[in-house]
């Protein structure tokens, strides 16, 4: 294989394939990633990516684009950049930084942005190929340069990226080169500029063109480019196409017209004219851009027969030019650069024929315009452009689309500027109309005009008459002929070019004729009129425009050419009083002699109108009178007075001859000084006339004039003596009407005095300069003693001498030193009193710091001082100035700053050292007083910016050697930190600046290193040491480093190698810069400890490996500092810990940072024996703290809420360990609104809970750590929290820990404060929680056991099982897909076994989750009390924490007809670690036990839940009549139908024979437990199956009846083999309270394992000396129903035997439904019709209150979300054999449905053996009385 070379030409390239390396040694590559190559070998290369050098690699050489590269060698350095111009680079840059963030935004799922950004993108990467085409020409190069521009910066303006700064150009500036100021200033343009595009954005405006129309605004003249592609019509004959531009609105042509000649064949007549029909109507001005409507028209008119129609061709007249038609097309849009349209885009102008042959084409113009027509594909293929420029400029910047051949068809009238030079004469005649009698003719005459141009002798002047633009010239002109019209309007218009000198010999003469369509008729027809007119007037003046009615002459057509026969008749009818008169003098002398033999017809009428567009000629006698003053000298100053009152517009068009004349005048009366004054005021009026907004654009002509035309040498002399005249009158108070303005004009007037003496000068060799020189003195006191004064009539004309002195420097400057004119200056400013114009004299000496006088050192010298003493008291007052003068005396110094940051403008050393020294401390002020809102902050900052960016090491030492003492110069430096602390904690710029932050960081940076050598020369040693001025360095210096706009990390790519190359990583600098200095403090460290713990942190936390090391240190040695001082370091370990909590929320620290620390810190202690444990155990607790911290910050950004509440207890308790109250309350606050942002209600409440138990009832202020409470007591905050606890308890349905909480308040409000309205209300609030809880539904919650396993997961998740409470109705599936959702990566375990190792150590994660059974347990305070379903089951769901999860397994012989004899159950039971509900949603599980159930105790569970099952349902349906029944249905029938009938069947086969009880003789207890269980199953069924009667509908009769079948044998074969249980009737039932009476059934069916906490369900005796029969007595505890209501007279005995206990029931008559799901509405209904023999409220409330006080050790925390089931209420039940009293004291106080819960102690109390001996009674023993006290007792500890 070939060696590796290097490579020289193949350096750079970009990826175009996608290469994934395989291997250490490949490098993977994408498309469009740009790589640099430094070695070649066999098709491959080797490089790195540009975006990231660290990765090299090599890779194949057919995946690269090659580009070609400019090497610059910086040192040793190459440094390969690609050839291309910079703007294809920036684009192909900004390509890359949008196309990353398009990804992001398309991610974000950010729809309408990503469209955008991809809209920005494709026309940028167009644009990018046409600037590489390199075939653009220079115009267009421009235009696209500036559209590329624009929409980079509008880009990066809607990303939010930084702004781009640009000259000019359009270059990117450089911030190495620019000065602050210019940089600051070219910022704002920007941002005005891209603010101004966004506008244009938002209000729809087309966005790409408005550079265009920006652009087209900005010039005063404008063209329109047309290019003719095509004229398709059918016309058969040559045609000719005028056309021109045309306002519709005024209804006149605005252009000349464009010809073409058209041939009949269908191209133009010339051959070589095709494809070369091109036109640039120029001369357009903005006025013409203004007009509502602008349309290009062509008029069509053909040449040939007078009718198409004629087939005769021989014999027609041929020649006729005829009417044809219009084309018409509104290019308004287009003109005004509303749309953009290149030269290759082709439009269509539609053509409308005339409808008749007598059509007008004018008025057909005016119809088509108004309205549109169908052109039926006829018209003119055209391209056009809008061009900005004349046409001198439009030839070079266009010179692909305008050459010298293209046709160029000027505006009617002038431009709106008329260059010198620009020689014009054309004079536009418009043929309007005429009325022409038919005389003898039967029909009206077809109407010709001929014009031709004569002169005097009446010979015609050749080819001096121009059809349009782009024809030849013609020496005859013949009109359009409208057949057989009397009045025909032809609004023709043509051109007459005759020479200037021959002007007033010329005249036009008109002949009119008939026309005959027949060739014979019409070679017979003479001239039947004639009329003429004069273009000049006697006096010289040309012919006014606008109308002329002519006189039209008949005669004989000889005489008609006779020249002599008309010329001396009046041309136009206004020239005689009465035309009747004329005309009857003309007919009564029809001799020759005075007429000529030419009369007047009174019939004909004939009008023209013209315009003169003539630089030379003019309308105004005044005027003319001026220009031509040598011929009458005695009207001259009649004419130089009369020139103010002539029309401006004239003057301006010969602007050139008229200077010419005055200063001819001035310099010809040299002599004396006769008309100086009117001359001067003359020229004066005309420099006011230019300076007038309309004719502002004529300034260019008159500067052109001074420069290139003017040349009266002796001028400045008599200039400057009026001047001076005029100003000496106005000094001495006097009037002097045009001293204003005089001054206005000052800066032409000097322009001319300069002008003439540099002629004079070149003339006379220099002569005479002493004495202009003297005179120019005399001139600057006379208008400083113009300054001085105090006149009220002279301050008009000081304000304007300030306005405009500035503007003459310029030129001044040429022939005067420029250190005198300084120094006049100087004197000028000093004249004025101060405290007067302040205003004025800043902006003033704004302008005199823009001119080029300011730029010589010299000059500086004597104006800067003065300047600074007016800046240093106008900046003093800055913050509360007047906005104006504020913002003018910034401008003043900005500007200065900015000519003296300049290369070019000599020494500026002292001017620097002057600014510092007068400016530097009153701007530093100034920024700390303004406000951050105020409008000019940014400029000033600028400004401070821009003087500390000029100061050189030597300025710094100079200007602190300044300060007089020392006390004065800490203020200084405690200013500046403090200033510069506040600008960097919150810039002014927008964030976009990102040059102007960054060259603000960098000055900043040497500033703060300067006055830090300053301070450890001065202020280091013990008896200066200033702790506060140190502070406030290491503050600053913090700051400085931690600042946004420096964390590279948080950049792009492209962003963060921008900053690297351009201003480097300036924070390593100033980190190296606090460590030294720090070590540098010696004994005084301990005043900064611990008030620098902070700061420091923060330094340390940056991601700079090299700056930690160097940083990290700090902390050994401020422990050791404090260590030293006081022993201990705790004050340095809690600031550390406050501190870590803030910064690393904040996004501060990773793992690296803590190896690091951890390694340092022990390193350190290492070298210091004496202090390692108690370093050991601060970094033990440190690195706690940010594991911690680092998971909590990892999650925060998570959509999983889980995590971040799992993350934030972790922290909570981390705090709650280590004794920090303060961060252990922030915790829970912040985990409080994480449950509150879930709607988690009740955890919410427990976690305030944990504040709370913080808190004592006292009246002591509360600590510290509560500040944020305000200054509250403790009892004060506690009752606060317990409002709020209630409150969440409430919301989340949790009244049990509610009323917790009431009883406390209430104890405060009763026992220690007294306030019983409050009391009141709390107890009001605590008797609706007791109704909830019986009224309200609670649905029960599920559990689910969820396991996150493998090493992808978080530590605090890793390997871990938990138990998730879920939500209300949430079902597993949901809960699932929601977890998955969290970790979308993670796979699903399908299996609920536990996961071996392989799973635990793969580096994947795995997601087990499965449903989870709570274990239910009584409190202590409920055991073996008779309690309503609502109490018992809030229990069954909250307040949880043991968990089942159950799976059967088969375990020996499988019988394949009984599979319920080997079907084992294997059981999990999970304990968690808190109960749930508690302060999460859920709790890690820390202990799992196993136990295994037998197939005969599967069995029994399996029974208790089908009873309990049956009783739920009947419960429901009891409660709710609307329930559908079908789930009723299939629960009965699947238990009763012997098709399907397995279930206990079974069981008997497996457990209920002679084998089984020999092979278990242990299990005698629990078959006897699960044939009851069978036996209890039909009086349930039974009940049910009646419930289902009732409900049932017709259709499914049927059905029911096949059930009560097979219920009936079920029933007779099971109470043969396990005897009768019954149920009292469910109708017939009372009850005075919503009570469930299958509550007790239930509580008496279900497992009695459940209540006595046994795994395996063993039931106990419940009392050993009882002489009970073999059936265990707890059994029938168990299983037998008991009372539920009250006992009433006309009660109907059952007997119910039990085993051998009878049992009497009683039936209650009164029929009545109740439910035990009873809403507060209903409930009140229902108790208005209860039975009226119910106890009375007495009896009630002796037997209700008669009650122990509850235990406090039995209130215990609990849960909202359980779920109360319907129960059925009413029946009674009764023992047989008791006494009576018992019964109805029994009955009495039991009116409420009671559980019996049995406690699992073997020895009852007495009274539970009360109750029980209650409830039943047995035939074998003799029952004992049982007194009513002691049934009272029974009942004692209700909830």
């Amino acid at each position: 294989m070939a060696p590796w070379t290097r490579t020289t030409t193949e350096r750079y390239g970009v990826v175009k394939w996608n290469f994934v390396g395989s291997g250490e040694k490949q490098l993977s590559l994408e498309v469009g990633d740009a790589v640099q190559i430094q070695e070649v070998c066999d098709g491959w290369y080797r490089g790195y990516l540009v975006r990231n050098n660290a990765q090299r690699g090599v890779f194949p050489a057919s995946f690269v684009h090659l580009k070609g590269v400019v090497i610059d060698k910086q040192g040793d350095q190459e440094v390969v950049m690609t050839a291309e111009m910079p703007l294809v680079k920036e684009v192909t840059t900004t390509l890359r930084e949008w196309g990353s963030i398009w990804k992001q935004l398309f991610v974000a799922n950010k729809l309408m942005r990503v469209k955008q950004v991809q809209r920005l993108m494709w026309e940028l990467m167009e644009w990018r190929s046409q600037l590489l085409s390199g075939t653009l020409p220079s115009d267009e190069f421009k235009e696209l340069k500036q559209k590329v521009t624009s929409k980079i910066d509008y880009g990066n303006k809607i990303l939010e990226l930084d702004q781009v700064v640009r000259d000019d150009n359009g270059n990117i500036l450089d911030p190495e080169r620019a000065s602050v100021i210019s940089l600051f200033r070219a910022h704002e343009e920007a941002t005005a500029k891209i603010n101004e595009r966004i506008k244009e954005e938002q209000s729809n405006i087309q966005t790409d063109h408005s550079g265009i129309s920006a652009r087209i605004q900005s010039s005063p003249t404008h063209s329109l480019y047309v290019f003719v592609r095509n004229f398709v019509c059918r016309i058969g004959e040559d045609s000719e196409l005028f056309m021109s531009l045309y306002d519709p609105i005024k209804q006149n042509i605005i252009s000349e017209n464009y010809l073409v000649r058209w041939g009949s064949k269908g191209f133009p007549k010339e051959i070589d004219m095709l494809n070369n029909l091109k036109v640039v109507f120029t001369d357009l001005g903005n006025k013409d851009l203004c007009r509502e409507k602008i349309y290009l028209i062509c008029q069509i008119v053909r040449v040939g027969r007078m009718d198409l129609k004629e087939t005769n061709h021989k014999k027609s007249t041929q020649g006729l030019r005829r009417p044809f038609g219009v084309a018409v097309m509104d290019i308004s849009d287009l003109i005004k650069g509303k749309i953009e349209c290149d030269e290759e885009k082709q439009f269509f102008i539609p053509f409308f024929p005339v409808v008749a042959e007598n059509d007008f084409l004018h008025s057909l113009l005016n119809k088509v315009t108004a309205s549109r027509g169908d052109s039926g594909g006829q018209g003119l293929w055209v391209t056009m452009k809008a061009l900005v420029g004349d046409i001198v400029q439009i030839r070079k910047e266009y010179p692909h689309l305008v050459d010298r051949s293209t046709v160029v068809a000027r505006k009617l009238g002038f431009p709106e500027i008329i260059m010198p030079g620009d020689v014009r004469n054309d004079i536009y005649l418009t043929l309007q109309g005429g009325d022409f009698d038919k005389y003898n003719k039967t029909t009206q005459k077809n109407v010709e005009v001929i014009m031709w141009v004569c002169d005097e002798e009446g010979k015609v002047i050749q080819n001096s008459i121009c059809l349009g633009a782009g024809d030849k010239v013609v020496s005859e002109y013949r009109s359009v002929i409208y057949y057989q019209v009397k009045q025909p309007r032809w609004m023709e218009t043509i051109k007459v070019a005759v020479p200037l000198e021959e002007m007033h010999k010329i005249h036009l003469r008109f002949m009119f004729r008939h026309r005959s369509s027949q060739e014979s008729k019409d070679k017979s027809e003479k001239n039947f009129a004639m009329a003429f007119v004069r273009l000049m007037k006697e006096d010289g003046t040309v012919l006014k425009d606008g109308p002329h009615d002519l006189v039209v002459f008949k005669g004989d057509s000889k005489r008609m050419e006779d020249v002599n026969c008309y010329l001396t008749l009046p041309s136009t009818r206004h020239h005689h009083g009465d035309t009747h008169k004329v005309a009857a003098l003309s007919r009564s002398s029809s001799n020759v002699s005075g007429s000529g033999g030419l009369s007047v017809s009174s019939r004909d009428s004939f009008t023209i109108s013209t315009l003169v567009c003539s630089t030379k000629l003019t309308q105004n006698v005044g005027l003319l009178g001026l220009l031509k003053w040598r011929t009458r000298p005695e009207l001259l100053k009649e004419n130089l007075e009369q020139l103010k009152v002539i029309d401006g517009e004239e003057v301006v068009k010969f602007l050139q001859d008229t200077l010419d004349a005055l200063f001819n005048i001035m310099m010809e009366h040299s002599q004396n000084d006769d008309y100086d004054i009117l001359v001067f005021d003359a020229l004066i009026h005309i420099i006011g006339l230019i300076a007038d907004r309309k004719f502002q654009h004529f300034n260019t002509v008159l500067e052109a004039y001074i420069k290139q035309h003017f040349s009266a040498t002796l001028a400045y002399k008599k200039l400057m003596s009026v001047l001076k005249r005029y100003l000496d009158v106005s000094s001495r108070g006097e009037q002097c009407e045009p001293i204003l303005r005089t001054l206005k004009a000052l800066e032409y007037i000097f322009k001319f005095i300069v002008r003439s003496r540099m002629l004079y000068s070149q003339l006379y060799e220099g002569k005479e300069q002493e004495e202009f020189e003297e005179s120019l003195r005399k001139l600057f006191e006379s208008i400083n003693s113009l300054m001085r004064t105090d006149y009220n009539t002279t301050l008009l004309l000081r304000v304007a001498a300030l306005k405009y002195l500035p503007t003459v420097l310029h030129d001044v400057e040429k022939v005067f030193d420029a250190k005198l004119l300084s120094e006049q200056l100087h004197d000028f400013y000093s004249c004025i009193p101060p405290e007067k114009l302040q205003k004025r004299k800043v902006a003033s000496m704004t302008e005199i710091v823009s001119s080029q006088l300011f730029q010589k050192q010299e000059c500086r010298d004597v104006l800067l001082p003065m300047m600074l003493r007016e800046l240093s008291g106008a900046l003093a007052s800055m913050a509360d100035g007047p906005h104006d003068e504020r913002r003018n005396s910034l401008e003043l110094l900005n500007n200065i700053l900015e000519v003296l940051s300049r290369d070019n403008v000599g020494e500026t050393f002292q001017h620097i050292q002057d600014i510092v020294v007068s400016l530097l401390r009153t701007i530093n002020r100034t920024v700390i007083t303004m406000g951050r809102e105020h409008a000019l902050i940014s400029r000033v900052v600028a400004c401070m910016t821009a003087i500390l960016s000029q100061m050189d090491d030597r300025h710094y030492d100079t200007y602190i050697e300044t300060f007089a003492g020392s006390s004065d110069l800490v203020d200084f430096l405690m200013e500046s930190f403090l200033l510069f602390k506040d600008l960097i904690g919150k810039h002014v710029y927008p964030s976009d600046w990102m040059a102007m932050i960054m060259v603000q960081n960098r000055v900043f940076l040497r500033a703060i290193n300067t006055y830090a050598d300053t301070m450890n020369q001065k202020f280091l040693n013990n008896d200066d040491f200033e702790v506060q001025l140190w502070n406030n360095y290491f503050h600053l210096a913090v700051a400085f480093i931690t600042q946004e706009s420096l964390q590279l990390q948080h950049f792009s790519s492209t962003k963060r190698n921008k900053i690297l190359a351009k201003y480097g990583d300036m924070r390593g600098l100033i980190g190296f810069a606090i460590r030294d200095i720090w070590y540098k403090l010696g004994s005084h460290k301990i005043c900064f400890i611990p008030g620098m713990v902070g700061p420091i942190l923060e330094m340390t936390l940056i991601p700079e490996e090299e700056l930690r090391r160097a940083t990290i240190p700090i902390f050994f040695d401020m422990i050791t500092c404090e260590n030293a001082h006081s022993g201990d370091f705790h004050k340095f370990e809690d600031e550390i810990i406050l501190k870590l909590d803030h910064e690393v929320e904040g996004g501060g620290g990773d793992e690296q940072y803590m190896q690091l620390l951890e390694t340092i810190l022990l390193d350190c202690a290492a070298e210091k024996p004496t202090l390692r444990p108690q370093v050991q155990h601060f970094v033990a607790l440190v690195k706690g703290l940010l594991m911690r911290l680092l998971d909590y910050r990892t999650v925060m950004s998570d959509d999983s809420r889980n995590n971040r509440m799992s993350c934030t207890v972790n922290l909570l308790n981390f705090y709650k360990d280590i004794n920090r109250e303060g961060m252990y309350i922030r915790y829970l606050y912040k985990l409080r609104d994480l449950h509150l942002e879930g709607e988690n209600y009740t955890e919410a409440a427990y976690t305030l809970l944990l504040h709370s138990r913080l808190l004592k009832w006292l009246d002591e202020t509360c600590s510290p750590q509560f500040e944020f409470h305000g200054s509250q007591t403790q009892r004060q905050l506690k009752e606060t929290l317990y409002d709020t606890i209630i409150d969440y308890f409430d919301k989340g349905k949790m009244w049990e820990e509610a009323i917790t909480l009431c009883k406390e308040l209430a104890e405060q409000y009763e026992n220690e404060i007294f306030d019983y309205e409050l009391l009141s209300k709390r107890l009001e609030k605590q008797a609706k929680f007791y109704e909830n809880i019986m009224k309200i539904l609670r649905p029960k919650p599920d559990y689910f056991a969820v396991g996150y396993y493998g090493q992808g997961y978080p530590p605090f998740l890793r390997n871990k099982v938990f138990i998730h409470r879920g939500k209300e109705y949430e079902r597993r599936e949901d809960f699932q897909n929601q977890l998955m959702s969290q970790f979308p990566s993670a796979v699903r375990l399908n299996t609920t076994t536990i996961p071996g190792d392989d799973v635990r150590t793969s580096p994947l994660q795995y997601i087990q989750c499965f449903t989870v059974t709570p274990v239910l347990e009584i409190p202590p305070r409920l055991k073996n009390k008779p309690c309503p379903d609502q109490i018992i089951n809030f229990y069954k769901s909250n307040y949880v924490q043991r968990f089942h999860y159950s799976r059967p397994v088969r375990k020996g012989p499988v019988d394949p007809n009984n599979e319920f004899v080997s079907m084992w159950i294997e059981r999990t039971t999970f304990t968690i670690v808190y109960k749930l509900p508690g302060i999460l949603r859920w709790f890690e599980a820390t202990d799992m036990k196993h136990t295994t159930l037998s197939p005969l105790e599967n069995a029994i569970e399996t029974m208790e839940s089908t009873n309990e099952k049956i009783l739920t349902l009947i419960n429901q349906y009891q409660a709710d009549w609307t329930l559908p029944i079908n789930p009723l249905s299939m629960l009965l029938n699947g238990i009763v139908d012997p098709a399907v009938m397995g279930g206990f069947a079974k069981y008997e086969k497996a457990f209920f024979t002679e084998e089984y009880n020999q092979q278990h003789p242990e299990d005698r207890e629990k078959l006897m437990r699960l044939k009851d269980l069978i036996a209890w199953q039909i009086p349930l069924l039974g009940g049910g199956i009646s419930l289902h009667g009732k409900r049932v509908m017709d259709d499914l009769r049927p059905f029911h009846e096949r059930m009560e079948e097979c219920f009936k044998q079920l029933r007779k074969k099971v109470e043969k083999e396990y005897g009768v249980r019954e149920l009292p009737d469910m109708d017939e039932r009372k009850s005075s309270r919503p009570r469930s009476m299958l509550r007790s059934i239930r509580q008496s069916i279900i497992s009695i394992s459940s209540l006595q906490g046994s795994e395996c369900g063993t039931p106990t005796k419940l009392n050993a000396d009882r002489d009970f029969p073999p059936v265990s007595p707890s059994s029938w505890t168990s299983s037998l129903p008991r009372s539920s209501g009250s006992m009433g007279s006309g009660t109907v005995e059952m007997v119910v035997t039990v085993g051998d206990a009878e049992v009497k029931l009683r039936k209650s008559k009164k029929k009545k439904k109740r439910s035990s799901m009873i809403f507060i509405t209903e409930e009140r209904e229902k108790m208005n019709t209860l039975d009226s023999k119910r106890l009375s409220k007495k009896q009630e409330f002796r037997s209700d209150t008669n009650l122990s006080e509850p235990n406090a050790g039995n209130v215990l925390l609990t849960n909202a979300n359980s779920r109360s089931l319907p129960a059925i209420t009413g029946l009674s039940l009764a023992v047989i054999g008791g006494a009576e009293e018992v019964d109805s004291v029994r009955a009495r106080r039991d009116s409420k449905s009671m559980s019996v819960c049995v406690n699992s102690d073997r020895t009852a109390d007495r009274r539970s053996k009360g109750v029980i001996n209650l409830l039943f009674k047995s035939k074998s023993s003799k029952s004992e009385d049982v007194k009513p006290s002691d049934s009272a007792k029974g009942s004692a500890n209700h909830f």
